[in-house]
């Protein structure tokens, strides 16, 4: 499997174009209105383009290098569509020495895709994050969400057949 293909953007589908607008129009006054708009359009397109980050800032009559410093610093924010389920590898001090490394290295194997990518078939995006807080658990990913903690590769590996698995299933 290989990196998802790129996208269409949001701007380009008058039905997102449209949820965009309305997003600035309903939050652009608020206090923090840009991250609020931004949180919002994360949520509601599920991503946020450097075309879109460029209209955000045309329309809330901010710089565009305050909009993308916003994007780029805050890791809740992504610029490409994730997949259906997002695989953290958390990389802080205590999960590095405990072995997440090898983590990477069996989801490479298996799903054939670097952190970053995104399954071909849209079903897993890899991504590593710094501490997740579970130190103690190391090495911790994160699945969707859940933290799974103490993480073997053997077992691991089968983690991510079964998240393939289940989607074949459903």
């Amino acid at each position: 499997m290989t990196k998802t293909p790129k996208q269409p953007d949001p701007l380009d589908n008058p039905q997102m174009k449209q949820i965009i607008d309305n997003t600035i129009s309903e939050f652009s006054e608020q206090n923090g209105a840009l991250m609020v708009v931004l949180n919002h359009l994360q949520e509601r397109i599920g991503y946020i383009t450097k075309p879109m980050q460029a209209y955000v800032a045309g329309k809330m009559n901010v710089p565009v290098s305050k909009v993308h410093g916003v994007v780029s610093f805050y890791s809740f924010f992504t610029t490409e569509p994730r997949g259906k389920h997002v695989v953290k590898f958390c990389i802080g001090t205590a999960c590095y020495v405990g072995g997440v490394s090898q983590l990477i290295d069996k989801a490479k194997q298996v799903l054939g895709i670097e952190p970053g990518q995104t399954t071909s078939d849209g079903l897993i995006t890899l991504e590593v994050c710094r501490c997740v807080g579970a130190c103690s658990q190391a090495p911790v990913v994160v699945i969707d969400d859940q933290n799974h903690g103490r993480v073997k590769p053997s077992q691991f590996g089968r983690m991510l057949t079964d998240i393939q698995k289940s989607e074949v299933a459903a």
